[in-house]
């Protein structure tokens, strides 16, 4: 017979909003079941009742048709529920080995801690998972995509009855994406009950035998894979059908003269790097993970230090020795980490939307508070933030309308935006969501802003940006136009040595 999760009647709240209401279905072992919806629309949500973070208001959760109650993560683990979050729950100054193995760490037979036995533990799951890793290598000093996999190494090694993956891929590669589906897979022939978060339509189509819609914290539908389209399912989702995401964006056909230059750009991750862009010009830097793109961007910003090479803007050679060299002269970073490098988390939308103008708006030791919720208003209305109100702490809004609220702290800011740059905009954002950040790219292009645009979604990249440039290896491999552009190209070229 085979295993059940179901979620009964599941209602949550929290401060002036309904996260969920009445939420009911149910999840089969040996299947993959996806579950779908919105930023906003209660899929964390119930993600964080299922592991024992947060407990339900109403209703209850029952495996094998037992209730579960959980008043912490650890009583959840015990029973055999695992939950990969996109933020990952790692100790990056521990080894590798260690945060494979946290609460299980092997004992010789005086009781000490055998650091040989925990390598070869760690060294046969990573052979598992087909990985290079060095057990013995500190995680803080891996990159974004093998933290991940670390992440989900942890998970798998528990062996539990369900297991949930919230956006798992945002940060992989295509070899690491397949290397993770393998594991599922398996896991689905195990008959484990797998839960399947994602924002990417081609990878539940190609791994998930169900689908679950959530919208606005309510239950919309279900569908069996094999019998619905990505149209109805975009439908169901965002409550309209929003076309060909692409063709119907407005593009820039007045691209000016060359605002930014680089001129070979070289320190430890990149090797003579040189590219220009223009005045209302959208660049896209596609390439595999470690590629030097967002190395490249940070020695732009300021962010890190270069050993050789030049910047220049609007044809005047520039030195930023940090970032706040580079926002004086209109040169903005919206970084791949949201949460840990663009937002500060626990302040208001209005004070993350003004923060680089807070010094504009004040005399002395007073902000002028008429003035910041002036901009404020004005930039949750143009880029459409979902917030009860500007007061609104930026760490309980959803994962889109958190990356809305960087792109409109430069955009209204007090300084003039020449260039900015967008590492991974799109990454854990629903398909909704990622329609109006494409639009915004657009509107901003025909402005005459200058953007920078970086994805791992090379789909994205090749419809959105008006010239790809590819990376390998910290070095340009070629540069395509977007008419000329297919995956199979800019793919060809990401992989050049």
């Amino acid at each position: 017979m085979a295993k059940t999760l179901e979620f009964r009647h599941i209602g949550k709240y929290f401060p002036g909003v309904r996260a969920l209401d009445d939420i009911s279905f149910t999840a089969e072992g040996g299947k993959i079941l996806a579950i779908m919806g919105e930023n906003g629309a209660g899929k964390s949500t119930l993600l964080k009742i299922l592991s024992g973070d947060i407990r339900a208001d109403e209703g209850e959760v029952l495996l094998n048709g037992n209730p579960l109650s959980f008043t912490d993560p650890h009583q959840a683990l015990k029973a055999g529920i695992s939950i990969i979050y996109q933020e990952r729950q790692l100790y990056p100054a521990l080894t590798v080995a260690e945060n494979i193995f946290p609460e299980e760490l092997p004992r010789n037979k005086l009781g000490l801690f055998d650091k040989k036995g925990l390598y070869e533990k760690a060294r046969a799951i990573i052979g598992e998972f087909g990985l290079d890793i060095d057990p013995r290598e500190r995680v803080g000093n891996l990159n974004v995509a093998y933290q991940q996999m670390v992440e989900i190494m942890k998970a798998v090694r528990r062996d539990p009855e369900v297991i949930a993956f919230d956006e798992p891929t945002a940060p992989l590669t295509t070899t690491e994406i397949e290397i993770l589906f393998n594991e599922i897979r398996k896991l689905k022939e195990q008959g484990k009950i797998v839960l399947y978060v994602s924002h990417r339509m081609s990878e539940i189509f190609q791994i998930c035998d169900d689908i679950v819609v959530l919208k606005d914290g309510g239950f919309v539908t279900s569908f069996n894979v094999k019998e619905t389209t990505e149209a109805d399912l975009i439908k169901a989702m965002v409550g309209r059908d929003i076309g060909d995401t692409y063709s119907s964006l407005k593009r820039n056909t007045d691209i000016g003269d060359v605002v930014l230059e680089v001129k070979n750009l070289k320190n430890e991750s990149l090797k003579d790097v040189s590219f220009k862009i223009h005045k209302g010009e959208i660049v896209g830097l596609a390439g595999l993970v470690g590629a030097g793109r967002t190395e490249t961007v940070r020695a732009i910003f300021g962010a890190d230090r270069l050993v050789e090479g030049e910047v220049f803007l609007d044809g005047e050679k520039v030195n930023f020795k940090s970032p706040q060299d580079a926002i004086k002269h209109g040169v903005f970073l919206c970084p791949e980490d949201r949460k840990e490098q663009g937002l500060i988390m626990f302040r208001t939308v209005a004070d993350n939307i003004c923060l680089p103008s807070v010094d504009k708006m004040s005399k002395g030791a007073f902000i002028n508070r008429k003035e910041m919720a002036k901009r404020t208003e004005k930039s949750i209305e143009e880029f459409a933030i979902r917030t009860p109100t500007q007061d609104k702490i930026v760490f309980e809004l959803s994962g889109g309308n958190q990356q809305k609220v960087i792109l409109a702290r430069w955009i209204n800011s007090m300084v003039d935006t020449k260039v900015l740059i967008l590492d991974e905009p799109t990454k854990g954002i629903d398909v909704g969501t990622k329609a109006e950040i494409y639009r915004f790219c657009c509107e901003l292009a025909c402005r005459g802003i200058a953007i920078i645009f970086i994805s791992s979604e090379l789909t994205e990249v090749i419809n959105i940006a008006d010239t790809i440039i590819v990376m390998h290896n910290g070095h340009i491999t070629g540069q395509v136009k977007r008419e000329e552009a297919t995956e199979e190209n800019v793919l060809a070229l990401a992989m050049l040595e």
